[in-house]
Parts: C-alpha cells; structure tokens; sequence
C-alpha cells in the first residue's frame, strides 16, 4: 500500500513538472510528509528537486527532509543554496540530526554554517560533533528532562511544563543528586499518578539502565532492544547526563547496520550505491572484487597441478562446478547465520567451539546426503565405481569444510574486532572453492590412480 502511494506520488510530480503545474506542485508538496519527499527526489534531477524544495512553506517539513536525504542528495542540493536558508532549516531541526548531516560536509563548510547558526544551537552541536559518528555520543540528542530528587512530583510537573515544553520526545524523567550525577528515572506516568508531595527519590527507579559516550551505537540499540525502553541515558565517565538515544535513533541504526552488513556479505562495500554515479559505484565496488580475482588465479594454477590427470579422465573436470557450489553454498549459509548471530546478540564469541562444532556436523551429515546423490549420478552416467566414491567424499570433505571455514572465520574476525560481515563476501567464497578444487582432484587422483 504504501509502497503505491510513493509510486503514485513520484508519477504525479514528474507529470506535473512536464508540464510546468506550479501551483498544483505546491499543494502537492505541502501535504506530503518530508520522509516521502526524500525518495522522490532519489528520481529527480538536481533542478527539480531545487524547485519543490523551495515550494516547501513548513521550515520543519524541511528539516526532515534534510535528514532523510540520502548523503550524495543532501551534499548537491545544498551546494548552491544560500547559506542562510540552510541554517534557517537547520536551526528548526534538533541538534542531534544537525550534527549528522554537518559530519557529511566539508570542514569549511561546517565552520561558515556554525558561524551563521546562533551561539546555543551551535554551541551545542560542536559539542555532538567531537564524538564519533557511530558512538552513544554521536547519535545522542541534548535534549531531555532532568531534575533534582529532592523536589516533589508537583514541583517536577511545573518545572516541565515551565522549563521542558520544547524537548523532542519526553519519555521519562531522569532524577539527578546535587552534583548533577545519575541517580534514577521515572516514567511520566508514575509522576502524575502519585501523591503531588511525594519527592521524585521516594518513587523513582534507581536501577537505571544508562550508556556511556563511547559506547558502539548497535551495542546502544541492542540494550535498547533487549529492555524494550523507549530511550537510554547517555551519561559521562563521571555519571553526569549528557543526552539520550531514543527508540526512533535505535530503529535508524538497526537499518544501518544491518544494510551494512548486507552489502558487506555481497562484497560491495559498505556504501549505499543506488544514487552514486557509474564511476563511484565502480570504484566502490572494485576493490572488494579483488579477493576474488586472486582466488580464480589461484584456483587456475591448483587445477593446473592436475593437468595430466584431466588430460588422460576429462569427465574429472564435469563435477568442477557442482562440488565448488555445494562448498560455496554450505560456506555462505554458515557463514551468514553466525554474522546474524553476532549481529543481534544471539550468539558470543566466547561459544566459538561449541558454534564451529555444531556447523561442522551440520556440513558433515548434508555432505553424506548430498555426496551419496552425487556420487550416484556419477555411477550412473560413467558406470565407474572409483569415481563415484571419489566424487562422494570429495563433496563430504567440501561442505564438511566449508562450513568449518564459514563459521570460524566470522568468530575469529569478532574476537579480533573486525567487522564479521567482511567474513561472507569474497574472501570466504573463494578460499571455499580453492579448498574444493583442491580435495577432489587430490580424492580423485588417489583413487583413481592417475
């Protein structure tokens, strides 16, 4: 449904930009949502997107398209604008999202805009800047409610609605000691439920779940997620509050993390490549490539050790592809389902053993399936009982492996704190089919005397 929606609106804005609809493109406009108008303007040019940006009359529909906007977008349509119209929208927009869009742009760039933006904003964002993108200090936002445990339930909701009216999404009400320390945290609801003299100390939670700046943000939306919060405290290595990330920040970095994953495992990177250019998307995707460049050449000089056996029996050569597909097959299904596992908290590093073993037996048993049925075709068409065995542990010994190398190699690349996706790519598919070729010619040969 909501996908014809998006279809329909992005037909109707190319047909009314043809033919120059100005008014009934700005009606348009302003009524459709700014998370929506991001991916229409994934199919318009740079000019058209200029003309429907500068319809929009709502500075905070705006902002939320700025946010929304892929990277590459976000870079092009500001580079020509006035540089106060930029700041007029970046100020309407909290200061968290300001901070990640500022991250993309150039040094100069941010310095001319943080100059223009006024001195609390910008003061604020400074601050967001100097942690690292993908940290608790980096996706944070600075604005939540904290008062002092010694005041009453009355005086907080006075203090709220005096002090608080503009925070972004007040879910809880952190406590804080005289130092300005984290010492509880409430609900909105307990506070109006209860007695208007109670002090915040005598009714609130003082096991709070919180993180630190330098915390890993899917480390953050994995807490997150495991608590079932709407938002986690981000406090400072003295206990101070400092900000906090909020369910709709965990949901963002779950899609970002497991699309970085993704296209990882594919080996194209880590980079979104729909909006770049030919030549980006080339470069991107050119080194990933490489592994598996080396691996055919390496795959061509082990068969060419075999030459003379393929020379004198060249039906060897027609179980090739089948036994370096089973292998490859087994590889990228271990492989993926312990990335997966990483990835969501499922499985530990330290279970290493007891997740190889497992995946070996699963490999070992679907080897004895699958080898017994392809063994069987190879008695059937060549009526040589050698090499049916011969190819039947050639394709044990290929999954058994396989599935060996892609579980062991995503634990190993966790424990030395690499990125265990890189594991799915080319680098694990390859190494699979080397080993592959390696054991059936080296079965073969043996038994087959040649």
């Amino acid at each position: 449904m909501q996908h014809d929606r998006q279809t329909i609106l992005t037909l109707t804005v190319k047909r009314l930009l043809r033919r120059g609809a100005t008014s009934r493109l700005r009606k348009i406009v302003n009524k459709t949502h700014g998370a929506d108008l991001s991916i229409l303007f994934r199919d318009l040019p740079h000019p058209d997107q200029r003309l429907l940006f500068d319809m929009i009359e709502d500075v905070e529909q705006k902002g939320i398209l700025f946010s929304e906007l892929d990277e590459d977008l976000f870079i092009d349509l500001i580079e020509d604008m006035d540089p106060e119209q930029v700041v007029a929208v970046l100020e309407a927009m909290p200061n968290d999202d300001v901070a990640d869009l500022l991250s993309h742009l150039p040094e100069e760039t941010v310095n001319s805009l943080l100059k223009r933006m006024n001195k609390a904003g910008s003061d604020e964002v400074e601050d967001l800047m100097r942690f690292a993108d993908d940290s608790a200090g980096g996706i944070m936002n600075p604005d939540f409610i904290a008062l002092d445990q010694e005041i009453t339930a009355s005086e907080a909701i006075e203090r709220i609605q005096k002090e608080f009216a503009d925070v972004e999404m007040p879910f809880y009400l952190y406590v804080i000691d005289a130092y300005g320390k984290l010492v509880g945290v409430c609900s909105l609801r307990q506070l109006v439920v209860v007695k208007p003299q109670t002090p915040l100390k005598a009714f609130m939670t003082t096991d709070v779940i919180s993180v630190q700046t330098h915390m890993d943000q899917e480390e953050v939306a994995k807490l997150v997620a495991r608590y079932d919060i709407l938002a986690v405290p981000v406090v400072d290595d003295n206990n101070r509050i400092v900000g906090i990330v909020t369910v709709d920040d965990v949901i963002d970095i779950f899609r970002e993390e497991a699309t970085e994953d993704i296209l990882k495992m594919a080996g194209v990177g880590e980079e979104f490549v729909e909006t770049k250019s030919i030549i980006k998307s080339t470069r991107i995707r050119l080194p990933w490539l490489f592994a598996s460049c080396l691996g055919g050449i390496f795959a061509f000089y082990v068969i060419g050790r075999f030459e003379d056996s393929l020379s004198r029996i060249t039906y060897l050569a027609a179980f090739i592809p089948v036994i370096m597909g089973m292998g490859g097959n087994i590889g990228t299904q271990s492989s993926t389902i312990v990335v997966r596992g990483l990835a969501t908290g499922r499985l530990d590093i330290r279970d290493i053993w007891s997740v190889v073993g497992k995946e070996l037996a699963v490999g070992f048993i679907l080897g004895m399936v699958y080898g017994a049925l392809i063994g069987s075709v190879a008695q059937v068409q060549y009526n040589t009982i050698l090499l049916a065995l011969a190819v039947c542990l050639a394709v044990v010994c290929s999954m058994s492996v396989a599935a060996l190398v892609g579980s062991t190699v995503p634990m190993l690349l966790a424990r030395i704190n690499i990125d265990p996706a890189v594991a799915t790519g080319p680098f694990v598919t390859t190494a699979i089919d080397i080993i592959s070729v390696y054991f059936y010619f080296t079965i073969a040969t043996g038994f087959l005397d040649v």
